[in-house]
Order: C-alpha cells, then structure tokens, then sequence
C-alpha cells in the first residue's frame, strides 16, 4: 500500500556552507534578516528571515516565524514556518503552522499546529484549470 520512494532529494540546504553561528548561550532579540544559511544554538526572540535556509540545533530555540528556503530543526520553535523544504528531527518541536512544498518528520519528533503543503495545492489548481 505504502512504497518508500528511492528517488529522494537531498535538501539544497545539505550542500550549502554555514556562514552564520548564533552559539548556545547567546539570546538575540529582534528581526533577523540575511541571505546565506545560518546555524542556531542559542535562542531568538522575533522573527527569522534568511533566504537560503535555516538549521535549527538541538539547544536552538526560536520564539517568532521562520520564513527560508531550507530548514533543519532539531530544537524548537514557537512560531511559523515558511519554507520549501523542511526536515523536523527527532529532538524538534514545532508549536506553530507550517507551510511547505516538502515535508519530512522523523519519528520522535513533535509538531503541534496546520500544515500547508503549497506544491500540492499547485498541481490541483493547475489541473483545474
């Protein structure tokens, strides 16, 4: 009934360099803005807008929305997510609404909120049409 598919994409975000640490113990309060991938392990209170992705450490805590291109969490957010592709592991917890063209959870993992898969909503509407 159910295949796993041998055909899956890494995320864009695997390949690409971290350029930006927020390590744990630092708090950074306000809006965060840039255009490379940034690792956090420490805690942001606001908003977090960088363009080409996100991971989210097992310390990390994120109190705001998440707007990327790729996201690996594996500590917590209580806030949305506007992304792409997105990876929740394990040891992540998600208290807010995703939307997503990709989606994977591993088993462990916690997320509390509405999902939006964008991708499907497309091909539907194209269809329609």
């Amino acid at each position: 009934m159910f295949k796993k598919s041998n055909k899956q994409q890494p995320l864009e975000i695997n390949q690409k360099e971290i350029s930006t640490i927020i390590g744990e113990g630092y708090t950074f309060t306000g809006e965060l803005h840039g255009s490379t991938v940034i690792r956090i392990e420490g805690k942001i209170i606001g908003d977090v807008n960088v363009s080409d992705g996100v991971v989210l450490g097992e310390n990390g805590i994120v109190e705001g929305n998440i707007f990327t291109k790729s996201a690996i969490v594996y500590g917590r957010i209580n806030g949305n997510i506007n992304t792409t592709q997105l990876e929740i592991k394990k040891t992540g917890l998600v208290n807010g609404d995703i939307t997503t063209d990709s989606l994977e959870i591993e088993l462990g993992a916690q997320y509390n909120g509405k999902l939006n898969m964008k991708k499907q909503e497309e091909q539907i509407l194209a269809k329609a049409s």
